[in-house]
């Protein structure tokens, strides 16, 4: 009874076992199917380490963008600083140097002195972006101002300064910090204007001509430097002390900078809210001033919110412009959202892709391995040379063997191929050159003459050694076939290598003359026999060789065969040798029957 019961209970444990059992096997007997349990076990190990890693890489990347923005932000804030005030500071500082201005600071109870340097004055007004000036003489501290509505002409005297003025007090500290422009905002109580003053010192010598200068209006300025709306931007302009010179905010700009105390002072570092931070904006400050650096860019704690803050050095102004950045303002994280889905989905994908590894793995290259061989049995090497993949494994072994075996019979074909064509380029040459002398043979001055270019006239010349036989039997045959040697080379320096030179026979030559006229025909053949004629020839035995040539030419009309312009050719060097050789003659329609009657 107990063995019956337990034989049913394993009978309804065997399908479930069998089910196991089954997929295992399924497993077990599939590459396919093991590769996709191990990316789903490998997608899960990574997708958790994958999330935060992102979160700290976000993180990250805002901190170097915005890094990377403040500075961009501050070189961009510095050009336009010194794009707007450098041209006035450079007209300022050409006005100074004006000897019309030297003059009349020297000797300003002269009228003619007076009318030119106010003449001065008003031709550099029109320059000036803000079309004002002044002019505060050092002698007598008297004030000359006109404004861009030209409303004080002819009253240009404004008032005079007074060193008990705390409101002239700005001239005497400027005249103090020495020769050149300087900048200052100030509020002028007796113009009634606030501007940025260009004040630019006039020294001779020690003594102090005057300060002369322009200024721009602050709003206009902070409007078109400064206030540029940029979200989560807030730019400004400090001096070296870290008080505000500019800033969107009138109310942070301090007024009276050359002259109030710097507890006084509305100052950048008032903005930063820890005592350590301070210090660290008064080094990055110190140190883009001593240039070290042209940008420097730190996190700190301002209106309770990390802001980015970068600092920049405008030296020709002595001021620094400062970039306050909002980073999560400027760069939202939401931004990356979509990096995040799409890496998500990589990993999705990641499954399938590892899944079709094996199939690019195994079976594509078993295929593209008998394709290769396939191909190199019809005689293409190409694919088993593209074969090897650098694989370690058993298909790449068999298909590095395979591409070693096509590199090899490819290789030979290769050199038998090239074997073939170096020795046809021989046959060529001895079917087309003469072995004596280098230049073209008869059939090569047939290809060249068959290759002319049609519609044209050209230029034929048949030389001849004059006397050959004499040398021959004179100086020995090793010396006929050196004077035949140079000639040849003769007459291939003078034609130059757009013209063909062969050997018409044993001692004679032709020249194929490209697109000739008569002029140009009878000047080339008279430089090939001055050529060869020149000077003697250099035997092997040390002698010397005296030689000279006949030279029949003629031109080849477009309908001419090669046997016509041969026969003219060969008709004017037979005159030539004729009326007694060493000599050029041009075949025409006059010496056809002269020729013709000389040979008979």
């Amino acid at each position: 009874m107990g063995d019956n019961i337990g034989a049913a209970l394993a009978s309804r444990n065997l399908p479930h076992e069998t089910d196991i059992s089954g997929i295992g096997q399924k497993i077990a007997n599939s590459l396919r199917l093991r590769m996709l349990v191990l990316v789903l076990l490998g997608f899960a190990a990574v997708a958790v380490p994958a999330y935060f890693a992102f979160h700290a890489v976000v993180g990250s990347t805002i901190i170097q963008l915005g890094t990377l923005f403040a500075e961009k932000q501050i070189l961009y804030d510095r050009h336009r600083g010194l794009q707007t005030l450098m041209r006035e500071v450079a007209l300022a500082e050409t006005l100074a140097g004006s000897q019309s201005i030297r003059d009349w600071a020297n000797d300003e109870d002269d009228p003619e002195l007076t009318r030119r340097g106010i003449a001065e004055l008003e031709h550099f007004r029109k320059s000036f972006a803000d079309h004002s000036y002044f002019f505060a003489m050092g002698s007598s501290g008297n004030y000359y101002f006109n404004d861009a509505g030209n409303a004080y002409a002819g009253e240009q005297l404004r008032y005079t300064l007074e060193p008990d003025n705390p409101r002239d007090s700005w001239y005497y500290a400027t005249a103090a910090l020495g020769a050149g422009c300087h900048l200052n905002v100030d509020n002028d109580a007796h113009l009634g204007v606030t501007k940025v003053w260009m004040n630019c010192v006039i020294r001779e010598g020690r003594k102090v001509l005057g300060i002369l200068g322009t200024g721009i209006d602050l709003s206009a300025f902070i409007q078109e430097v400064v206030n540029v709306p940029q979200v989560g931007v807030t730019s400004m302009f400090v001096d070296r002390q870290g008080a505000v010179q500019a800033h969107r905010d009138e109310h942070l700009v301090d007024l009276r900078s050359l002259t109030e105390g710097m507890r006084k002072k509305r100052t950048v570092f008032g903005l930063v809210d820890r005592p350590a931070d301070q210090a660290v904006l008064r080094s990055m400050m110190e140190s883009v001033a001593g240039g070290e650096a042209a940008v420097k860019s730190q996190f700190m704690r301002i209106g309770g919110k990390q802001v980015l803050v970068g600092i920049g050095y405008l030296d020709k102004l002595g001021w620094f412009n400062v970039t306050l950045m909002d980073v999560d303002t400027i760069i939202d994280r939401q931004l990356f959202a979509p990096i995040g889905a799409l890496l998500a989905a990589m990993m999705g994908l990641v499954a399938t892709t590892l899944v079709l590894v094996f199939k690019r793995q195994v079976l594509d290259r078993l295929k593209r391995l008998e394709g290769a061989v396939r191909s190199a049995r019809s005689g293409d090497y190409g694919p088993a040379l593209a074969l090897d993949e650098g694989y370690p494994d058993e298909v790449g072994r068999l298909s590095r063997a395979f591409t070693e075996m096509a590199v090899a019979v490819s290789l030979h074909t290769s050199q038998l191929e090239s074997r073939v064509r170096v020795r046809t380029e021989e046959l060529e040459q001895l079917a087309f050159r003469d072995g004596q002398t280098g230049v073209a043979n008869r059939r090569g001055f047939t290809a060249a003459f068959n290759a002319l270019p049609g519609g044209s006239q050209h230029g034929l010349l048949l030389l001849d050694i004059d006397h050959f036989k004499v040398i021959n039997d004179s100086f020995g045959h090793a010396a006929g076939d050196a004077v035949v040697g140079e000639v040849a080379a003769r007459i291939v320096e003078a034609i130059g290598p757009e013209d063909t030179c062969a050997r018409w026979g044993g001692d004679e030559f032709i020249v194929l003359l490209k697109e000739s006229a008569p002029n140009e025909l009878r000047a080339a053949a008279h430089r090939v026999m001055g050529q060869v004629n020149g000077r003697p020839v250099a035997l092997p035995d040390g002698r010397n060789c005296g030689i000279s040539t006949s030279v029949g030419a003629c031109l080849i009309e477009p309908e001419d065969t090669i046997d016509m312009a041969c026969e003219m050719a060969d008709m004017a060097l037979y005159m030539a040798k004729h009326a007694g050789r060493n000599r050029v003659m041009i075949f025409d329609r006059e010496t056809v029957p002269q020729a013709q009657a000389m040979r008979g």
